[in-house]
């Protein structure tokens, strides 16, 4: 099997994995530093797909505190504090190192200033953006500064299991397969970063992008690691029905249309959510999207199953200029954003809960590290729409100016459990000598599992049928 050897391994290329990249190569250019990602770096992930921007405290009248209270209250007072306080007080450094340093464009106001657009559950307008393409902005800075440094780059490599030491009390390496060749690949390092991104691409209706399927939890758990939040599942309002026979079924409609005053309706075309929350279709996305899903079960749904968004009572001169990459979107299947009413369903987006670990980037298994959406606690309940981006950013950076240091005071290779490498190696290819069977009717299965049982409402009689039913789709 061929060996890797690199001081520094990043596992994922989105906003935790490059910043961390760059952060631990300005504080040691020495060190072999590798980024290994399932894509190709830069074009894959989920942070390219960010559409509504950055939360931070920049505005007179708005403070790191406030954007703290609303974190916390947002997230049902579930949040480790720490760490939502990391998150809220380094935002606002990472925001101007993005512009200042990477060189990010952000829309900016009419006296010089960034501006700030609207998102539901907070009190302050304090979302940054690009127009509404926002995470295509920040990877494209990124990725160009890691392309012009010597970070090292394994893409279309999937790791698939953490391997430890022969004592098993700390990190040796990670088993990866070349996704072009079908080879194992043992990439041996002295600190690990876990940033892979979560991934809810089980549910019927989902927005993340297809490579992501909870890699890093699955090799922290198998690994011993403690998880924490895993119920809490996100679920946005607005994922987009185009069809059954398109994979753009289930993507956002992002959240700052019903910032700027977009309506949600049912079926009738009556509004609802005043139904379920004063602060009707600003409320957080948890409220909302259990407002849709109520009336979905009570029938009032239109031809397609779903709801509707419409900003057709707004300046149609603003839709077009604020949301100019939205319009197009629902323009390409066939609805008039602008104008019309526009088919929603709430859609699994963002999985709150991860690994355990603390502000520092660090967890329970010596020189394994962790940051983005593979971490735990950070959000609670429920994610601020404009939380996530900086989440990754702000704790990949974190991470990036920790591992360095780490490996100058415990760094050392240390020789992997060769008996783990060969029972990984096993248990990856245990599928392919039973008999092949139907796998996209397997994963349609998986999908309506998952929604009707484990979805935005469940119960223990849900989740026991769900229990019972994925034992059948296992066999």
């Amino acid at each position: 099997m061929k060996t890797i050897k690199t001081d520094i391994l990043i596992l994922g290329s989105g906003g935790a994995g490059l910043f961390a990249a760059l952060h631990a190569h300005q504080h040691n250019p020495a060190l072999s530093i590798t980024v290994a990602v399932k894509g190709l770096l830069g074009k894959s992930g989920c942070t390219r797909m960010v559409q509504g921007g950055y939360n931070v405290a920049l505005a007179a009248g708005d403070s790191v505190e406030r954007h703290f209270m609303d974190t916390i209250e947002g997230g049902k007072w579930l949040p480790d504090q720490d760490l939502a306080w990391t998150l809220v007080e380094t935002a606002v450094e990472r925001i101007h190192e993005l512009e200042n340093e990477l060189g990010c464009f952000f829309d900016r106001n009419p006296d010089g200033t960034i501006h700030q657009k609207a998102f539901a559950g907070q009190t302050f307008d304090r979302t940054v953006h690009k127009g509404d393409l926002t995470g295509i902005e920040i990877i494209n800075r990124l990725a160009e500064q890691v392309w012009a440094r010597g970070i090292e780059r394994l893409e279309e490599h999937r790791a698939v299991e953490l391997i430890k030491n022969r004592a098993g009390d700390a990190i040796s390496g990670v088993l990866m397969i070349d996704m072009r060749t079908g080879e194992f690949v043992f990439v041996q390092a002295q600190a690990v970063l876990l940033a892979t991104g979560g991934g809810p691409t089980m549910y019927k209706f989902h927005t993340p992008s297809g490579d992501k399927s909870c890699d890093g939890m699955a090799m922290a758990l198998r690994g011993g690691l403690v998880l924490r939040d895993m119920e809490m599942v996100q679920f946005h309002p607005t994922g987009l029905i185009a069809g059954s026979d398109t994979r753009i079924t289930g993507t956002i409609i992002e959240e700052g249309l019903r910032g700027a005053g977009g309506y949600l309706l049912n079926g009738a075309g009556e509004r609802f959510m005043h139904n379920y929350d004063p602060r009707n279709e600003r409320a957080t996305r948890d409220i909302v999207s259990r407002g849709m899903y109520e009336e979905m079960r009570a029938g009032r749904v239109n031809k397609h199953g779903g709801l509707y968004i419409t900003m057709s009572h707004l300046d149609p001169v603003m839709v077009r200029r604020e949301f100019k990459g939205m319009v197009e979107r629902c323009a390409d299947c066939g609805f008039d954003l602008v104008g019309g009413l526009v088919d929603v369903v709430p859609t699994a987006h963002y999985m709150m809960g991860g690994v355990a670990f603390k502000t520092d980037c660090t967890t329970d298994l010596h020189g394994l590290f962790v940051a983005g959406e593979d971490s735990g606690g950070v959000h609670g309940a429920n994610r601020l729409g404009g939380n996530g981006v900086a989440n990754s950013t702000v704790f990949g950076g974190i991470a990036g100016d920790v591992m360095p240091g780490w490996v100058k005071a415990h760094g050392e290779f240390r020789l992997p459990d060769q008996e783990a490498i060969d029972a990984a190696v096993a248990r990856c290819r245990a599928p392919l000598a039973r008999k092949g069977g139907d796998i996209n009717a397997i994963r349609e299965e998986l999908y309506n599992v998952m929604w009707d049982d484990v979805g935005i409402v469940r119960d223990a009689a849900s989740l026991t049928r769900a229990s019972g039913l994925l034992d059948e789709l296992d066999a």
